[in-house]
């Protein structure tokens, strides 16, 4: 059982690289999917918005499904479709087969993101210690990798396709492989109603804290995604080149957190952990906003990493221990509104950038992830007292 714990912790941490690759490949080159394609400024937040509507769709459909077929299927079949999606975008011409490829990569993604925490809360279960930031580490670390590709494609001009392919051809066997070792855990149960940790069902009301929080993160980590190289390029003054730049210090800070970040949710606890983040995390705001150039907003950006960085994984590892006997229907419940906070933070930004100002833009989401801190409790160690700083008794070391 140790070799198979190890075995399904490493392909499902590679899982979450080859996404994050994936993901930030699309976010980072959204001013070149906007001129391959003649997306005006007015309709982008229109197709941005579609991406986690579709997500939504696909997550839901998830709880679903797994009470029929185990997560580790839903994750084995839904990643290869979200990497020939991102391929589809590299290679359409018209702006059809653009919505097309988005919206077949918002449906993939959702099923991709609500399986793979799935499999991580069931792991750190099965551990019984913290290991949820680790994952979420590996997504940063593809997400610099997918950034910095990105940059090289900015740089010397590459083609979408020719930026995508390679990636492609190399991740997908690799994920399909990998795949072969993933573990399913016990968190079976998706009925709403009775004690939500007696019943194995689970109740919105005592989720509904955690939905806020994953909300709020994700508003701030959408700003960052759909609108850094946006905003370094036309508010900051930056050139093409640069603007992709915050998005990877942005993910390089927040692989450094999450590296560290199972050791001090072990040492300090989740509630604190999370207060700190969220603190963070609004300074890194107020920084992006009043930066006078690139450079500074630069230091912003870093800051929104380190803060923003722990909020999601502790969040999805919150609702395994709220509902142990219902921890997937939990997760998808609750990646449900990862994009909801996408659904709102991309357009709201850019409005309030085209009305007002996009300095005024980034303080909104400011205040939304101070609101957090008034919710750190709904991370204390739950039934299972584990990963809040409380590890539970364990009869083997899975290491």
């Amino acid at each position: 059982m140790t070799d198979v714990l190890r075995r399904g912790r490493a392909s499902l941490a590679f899982g979450f690289f080859a996404q994050g690759v994936a993901f930030a490949l699309l976010v980072t080159r959204i001013p070149a999917i906007q001129d391959r394609y003649g997306v005006s400024d007015a309709l982008l937040p229109a197709f941005l918005a579609a991406v986690p509507v579709l997500a939504g769709v696909g997550s839901v459909a998830t709880e679903r499904l797994v009470k029929r077929i185990p997560p580790s299927r839903m994750l084995r079949w839904s990643q290869p479709v979200v990497l020939l999606a991102l391929l589809g975008v590299g290679l359409g011409e018209r702006m059809v087969e653009l919505a097309v490829a988005l919206g077949v990569f918002g449906l993939a993604v959702g099923a991709l993101d609500a399986s793979m925490n799935m499999l991580g809360v069931s792991l750190q279960r099965s551990y019984g210690r913290s290991i949820m930031l680790g994952f979420h580490a590996a997504y940063s670390l593809g997400g610099i990798v997918g950034a910095s590709l990105a940059w090289v494609g900015a740089h010397w001009d590459l083609a979408l396709a020719v930026s995508y392919l390679p990636v492609v051809v190399v991740l997908l066997p690799a994920a399909l492989v990998g795949s072969r070792w993933y573990v399913d855990g016990e968190g079976a149960g998706a009925a709403d109603g009775g004690d939500e940790s007696t019943a194995g069902g689970v109740v919105f009301k005592a989720l509904l804290p955690l939905c806020l929080v994953m909300t709020f993160a994700y508003i701030g980590d959408a700003t960052v995604s759909n609108w850094s190289a946006k905003y370094l390029q036309d508010v900051l003054g930056s050139s093409e080149q640069l603007a992709t730049v915050p998005y990877n210090v942005y993910m390089v800070t927040t692989l450094v957190g999450r590296a560290v970040g199972d050791f001090g949710v072990r040492r300090f606890g989740a509630v604190r952990v999370v207060r700190g983040g969220a603190v963070v995390a609004a300074v890194g705001f107020a920084v992006v906003a009043g930066a006078p150039g690139a450079w500074v907003g630069m230091i912003g950006f870093t800051l929104l990493g380190l803060g923003l960085c722990v909020l999601v994984p502790q969040t999805f590892a919150a609702a395994g221990r709220l509902f142990p006997g219902a921890s997937d229907a939990a997760v998808a419940r609750l990646n449900v509104f990862n994009y909801v906070g996408f659904l709102i933070g991309s357009p709201l930004v850019g409005a309030l950038g085209d009305a007002w100002s996009y300095r005024g833009a980034m303080l909104v989401p400011m205040v939304l992830v101070l609101v957090t801190l008034v919710y750190a409790r709904s991370f204390a160690a739950q039934p299972d007292r584990y990963g809040g700083g409380h590890e539970r008794p364990r009869t083997a070391d899975v290491g």
